[in-house]
């Protein structure tokens, strides 16, 4: 995992690039606990340098569950929070409280619902992608569930519920999730997290160096080798750079 930025050329029509020089794109799956460590980053230094108003977060899905076709298994999952958590104690770490029949065996239904907040605005989206995240890692919800997932959204006071039911049950935002799923496929994205600016700089993982020992996810553990958080605010200010 890289702690660098990708500095190659990518041609404009890309579909990883953001919408526009002020969206950075942000591609992860909610179940993830270095994308979890990365939006929550994001969004500190983002709040912190003042550019709330200034650059958006464009989420992509990057759907372990289809690149793996297998579930994202709970013992992979829970052997990280320690190791990863550690990082970023404040975005909000428990192990799962629930009973093992009620973890989330897909994010796919939370990363459309991402998606389709996207059309109350950035704003929206963010707030429930975030709002996910937390429901997961902290609360012990099983957002693969439509009742969470219109709960956890009513939660943020961003969105209009009713209208984000409307466009779980019509499907109008799945084909984003494949769309986005096929713009990263053949190692065009290499992880969950990967964020993309708009003239094309990219970073995998950024700023967090990590290896597995004793085995591979689900079996060993990670060791973090290196943690360079400085990293988010290159990110931030290169984006706003653009933006203006």
């Amino acid at each position: 995992m890289s702690a660098s930025l990708d500095m190659s050329t990518v041609a404009r029509d890309d579909p990883r690039l953001p919408v526009a020089a002020n969206t950075i794109a942000v591609y992860t799956d909610l179940n993830c606990s270095f994308a979890h460590v990365a939006v929550y980053r994001l969004h500190q230094t983002r709040s912190r340098l003042g550019l709330e108003e200034l650059i958006h977060f464009d989420h992509r899905a990057f759907p372990l569950e289809l690149f793996n076709k297998s579930v994202n298994e709970r013992p992979g999952v829970d052997s990280e929070i320690a190791v990863v958590g550690a990082l970023e104690p404040e975005a909000g770490w428990r192990l799962w409280q629930g009973p093992d029949w009620r973890y989330p065996v897909s994010t796919l239904p939370a990363l459309e619902a991402v998606q389709a907040a996207k059309a109350q605005g950035w704003h929206a989206s963010e707030a429930l992608d975030l709002a996910l995240r937390r429901a997961f890692w902290q609360q012990s919800r099983c957002i693969t569930m439509r009742h969470e997932i219109l709960d956890i959204a009513e939660s943020t006071s961003a969105l209009d519920v009713s209208e984000l039911a409307k466009h779980l049950d019509s499907g109008s935002a799945r084909a984003a999730v494949f769309a986005q799923f096929e713009s990263a496929r053949d190692d065009k994205v290499i992880c969950s997290p990967h964020i993309f600016l708009s003239d094309g700089v990219n970073a995998a993982n950024p700023g967090v160096e990590a290896h597995w020992i004793n085995g591979g996810f689900g079996e060993g553990y990670p060791v973090i080798d290196s943690d360079a958080p400085a990293i988010y605010e290159e990110l931030l200010l290169h984006a706003a750079e653009l933006a203006r």
